[in-house]
């Protein structure tokens, strides 16, 4: 099968054209160089499931790295729970309450239990790529505050001295070895979960935005099913939507140069935590004349650092559980204003995506008028409407932008949240949102027995935790009419209801 890249101008949609290249195998460095170390004896290929159920149902799968899953078929559903952290059991880790504050840099963990569907009901599904570097951005600003810590002479705290043969060992962007375990134990357990929808005729269509680790957890989650399925399953991906300017992309968040980058609630809040940790190490560091900016910006080395050589790096230890707190809560809210709601061109970062969403749930052409990619889009080759599976490859800001587009995550109340206080039981979290390998699973539901007539309904399920559907009149269960889901999004529907445009208008 050949990949396809799409490159549809923003500025000329009327010339689209479609580039096909050769099958991109994306063999090196794959695998681990042992088999991943998995949590719990469902994710073997013996498939020994503690309960199943008979579901007599017609189902839609979307993943999301993000990764995206569509299927119609009678078949048997399958217990399987999602991996607990795989740092769980190697020493010496951070505890988990530790590693949950490290937001967007946290190891993937289930948000909740896995809750099957209603009876005789079934299924849809979207995810992240793995654990990676930081990036070169990222780089920057962490080695910034480092390289002032590093030019002291004597310390006056011997928690510091390590700094003294500190090497930097990290590399810029790509996948970790914990990055390939998550997103190949992923592939398992969606195999595994979801395999009564699998056959030769019925394998996932896999999209991937196109940089490097994205494309390479579209080839590793394939592996995973191939391993999982005993080799009689592997996905190609299918199409690759390219990073470049001027390319529609709805599977990265580059397509809007006009969105405002809003740092004042985030910097307000910083500003109530890091001084206190800039003075302590301008204490312990004589001359390092660090600031505020210099402490938020360093506290992200710990997860790196630990993530990467599985061990908890000397930088954890700078700092107490109750700053880290803090500061997840600062990443929080640049989240929440970068392409979440707090930023009035955020969602409509997410609305293309949502509309191709539709596309599948209702099986009708995409309707869109903004970030799609309209050759792709209107072509059967390239965006089927009839498969049983779809998964999408893209990036943590892209998936906020796509919650907030659909409008998950809100408090009931509709209240943004603040600098002047952090609410520990707050629903805007990210490390619950998109962690490394976070997913989002919509499910498509064809249900007997709640009426005489067969009804479609949809779930949504963001890290395994059933998200409230109150906007669509989903109850107790999160399962809501899918002719009122469509409904609901009308924003998307509208193409952001005139935001779209202000992407581009000059002043």
């Amino acid at each position: 099968m050949a990949n396809v890249l799409g490159n549809d101008s923003v500025s000329s949609l009327s010339r689209d054209h479609v580039h096909l290249t050769e099958t991109m195998h994306v063999k090196d460095n794959r695998l681990p160089e042992h088999l991943p170390l998995f949590g719990e004896p469902v994710l073997d290929r013996s498939y020994v499931n503690n309960r199943q159920r008979l579901l007599r149902c017609a189902s839609l799968v979307v993943l999301g790295f993000i990764l995206s899953a569509t299927y119609f078929q009678y078949g048997r559903w399958h217990s399987c729970s999602s991996p607990p952290l795989v740092f769980k059991d190697v020493a010496p880790m951070p505890p988990e309450a530790l590693q949950r504050t490290w937001a967007a840099y946290s190891p993937y963990y289930p948000a909740a239990h896995y809750e099957f569907p209603p009876d005789e009901c079934v299924v849809t599904q979207l995810q992240r790529h793995g654990a990676r570097y930081p990036t070169g951005g990222q780089t920057t600003r962490i080695q910034a505050p480092l390289q002032k810590l590093r030019g002291v002479r004597t310390y006056a705290n011997a928690s510091f001295d390590f700094l003294r043969y500190f090497e930097w060992d990290l590399g810029v962007s790509d996948m970790i070895s914990l990055g390939i375990q998550q997103t190949f134990e992923s592939g398992i357990e969606h195999y595994t979960r979801y395999r009564h929808l699998f056959s030769s005729g019925h394998l996932p269509f896999v999209r991937a935005s196109g940089s490097r680790r994205v494309i390479r957890s579209a080839a590793i989650w394939a592996d995973g099913i191939s391993y999982a399925s005993n080799n009689m399953y592997h996905p190609e991906t299918s199409v690759i939507l390219p990073e470049v300017d001027g390319a529609n992309n709805t599977l990265d968040d580059s397509m809007c140069p006009n969105a405002p980058s809003l740092k004042k609630v985030p910097k307000l809040w910083r500003d109530t935590f890091a001084p206190t940790i800039a003075a302590r190490f301008n204490e312990a560091a004589p001359g390092a004349d660090l600031d505020a900016e210099d402490i938020v910006d360093l506290m992200p080395l710990c997860a790196f650092e630990t993530l990467f050589h599985r061990a908890t790096s000397p930088f954890c230890n700078l700092f107490t559980f109750e700053e880290s707190e803090a500061h997840e809560y600062y990443d929080d809210l640049s989240r929440y204003y970068k392409t979440g709601p707090g930023n009035p061109l955020g969602p409509i970062q997410g609305v293309g995506y949502v509309n191709e969403l539709l596309a599948r749930l209702t099986s009708k052409p995409v309707q869109d008028h903004t970030q799609t990619n309209s050759t792709l889009d209107s072509s059967p080759d390239t965006f089927p409407l009839n498969r049983t599976f779809y998964a999408d490859f893209s990036h943590d800001n892209q998936m906020i932008a796509i919650y907030s587009a659909l409008g998950l995550f809100q408090r009931e109340d509709g209240r943004a949240p603040s600098a002047e206080e952090m609410n520990p039981g707050r629903r805007w979290r990210i490390s619950r949102m998109t962690p490394f390998s976070a997913r989002m699973v919509v499910e498509k539901l064809t249900c007997d027995g709640r009426s005489d007539e067969k009804r479609e309904y949809v779930r949504i399920l963001v890290n395994d935790a059933v998200q409230p559907l109150t906007f669509c009149g989903a109850g107790a269960d999160g399962v809501c009419a899918l002719d009122d889901f469509v409904e609901s999004q009308a924003y998307a529907r509208g193409n952001g209801n005139g935001d779209w445009p202000k992407c581009f208008e000059s002043d």
